[in-house]
């Protein structure tokens, strides 16, 4: 649906995925004029897995989760497994075609205009104001509008990046793929409450497949940075290992994912990135729905500052107050992933370290809640010493 009924706008907001839906929601809360456009028509290749703290913090009700997850299946090279069970709580599971339409649907509910468009490029005009160009989806001649700034949201190749950035401009990626299959009945070995994660090398040498339920449907994907692995054929053994070889295929999905965010997230002047835009999917796991909405949180907060005050370094603040909260989770997720996901003897290593009570609980209580947990010095003591104590077997003959 397209629903634009004038041409000048205090923000554009380019992408209706979780971060840009949530931009927009904010931005018309907080009274402003904007405008959501969105291509329409892609889906992205997703696990659909969204912490406690996402349901809380942006509204999710219930109808949204597929499934609630109980626990995760840890699969090592060998096949031997760890089951690590959720003792508060659940990790709820949402399908990204309905979902982020839910999330657009929603902005508009809350006084944004909508768009079913793309994004050609913007011109800046006298007096500080951008001639944004878009192309509407249903074939019309090309739109001007005008606004005072822009939010990139619209993904990993984001083309207000590439116009308003620089093509230079752009974080490392690993390439996903999924197939969402039709469910099994809960009996075997599938578990419709249990997410599986497999860490072998042939599904994935430098990251993981993955099999996450959502009730009728399931999503099994792979993700690797690895020029020329072969994702499909991945998938295809991912499923047969699963047991869902003989699933029917409902849909097939395949996009690059930014695992580090960028240095800015602003030009400086009238542009602020958002989610995949700006890099922000976690390393080691690759979420992103949960970061995505907190940038697009922030993005809006950091807007709303910039269009009242007209100073450009009120766009800063969006990465720093992210940066601030969550940086030393990144890094240190970005640290495992490059120690541990290494070679088939290193993953066999991490995964009998997530046998370990302490790092089932303090895994579960940070992904859950999306901090670091802090009041569990000893806890923390604990696991590092025990992590220390891996490091050493594997360096030894």
């Amino acid at each position: 649906m397209t629903q634009s009924p004038t041409t000048d706008y205090d923000v554009v907001v380019i992408g209706g995925g979780p971060a840009g839906a949530t931009a927009a929601t904010d931005l018309a809360l907080a009274g402003h004029r904007v405008l959501l456009v969105d291509r329409e028509g892609r889906i992205k290749p997703c696990g659909g897995a969204i912490p406690t703290r996402a349901i809380e913090d942006f509204d999710i009700p219930a109808e949204q989760l597929k499934a609630r997850i109980h626990s995760a299946r840890i699969v090592a090279p060998s096949n031997a497994h760890v089951d690590m069970k959720i003792d508060k709580g659940f990790v709820g599971m949402v399908d990204r075609d309905v979902f982020d339409a839910w999330l657009r649907a929603r902005a508009r509910e809350t006084g944004a205009s909508y768009l079913a468009g793309a994004f050609l490029g913007a011109t800046r005009e006298a007096g500080g104001r951008l001639d944004i160009q878009l192309k509407p989806k249903d074939g019309a001649a090309p739109l001007h509008v005008s606004a005072r700034m822009i939010v990139g949201a619209d993904g990993a190749n984001s083309a207000v990046r590439r116009v308003m950035f620089g093509k230079e401009k752009k974080p490392p990626y690993v390439f996903a793929y999924h197939e969402i299959v039709a469910s099994p009945p809960g009996s075997g070995g599938f578990d419709p409450k249990r997410c599986d994660v497999y860490y072998q090398g042939h599904i994935s040498p430098d990251f993981y497949g993955w099999v996450f339920p959502h009730g009728d449907t399931t999503s099994v994907g792979v993700g690797s940075a690895v020029k020329g692995f072969d994702l499909k054929e991945a998938t295809r053994l991912l499923r047969e290992a699963a047991g869902l070889g003989g699933q029917a295929t409902i849909r097939e999905e395949g996009a690059p994912l930014p695992l580090k965010p960028l240095r800015r997230w602003d030009n400086g002047t009238d542009t602020l990135l958002a989610g995949d835009s700006a890099g922000v999917v976690a390393p080691s796991s690759g979420e992103g729905i949960y970061y995505a909405m907190l940038c697009g949180r922030l993005a809006a907060q950091s807007a709303t500052e910039f269009l009242a005050t007209g100073k450009a370094r009120a766009l800063r603040r969006a990465r720093k107050r992210f940066m601030r909260e969550h940086g030393r989770v990144f890094l240190v997720l970005g640290i495992m992933q490059g120690f541990w996901y290494r070679s088939d003897k290193r993953r066999e290593r991490f995964v009998a370290i997530c046998a370990d009570p302490d790092v089932q609980r303090l895994t579960w209580e940070s992904y859950l809640n999306k901090r670091l947990v802090r009041t569990d010095v000893m806890g923390h003591v604990r696991v590092f010493f025990k992590d220390l104590r891996q490091i050493f077997r594997l360096a030894l003959p």
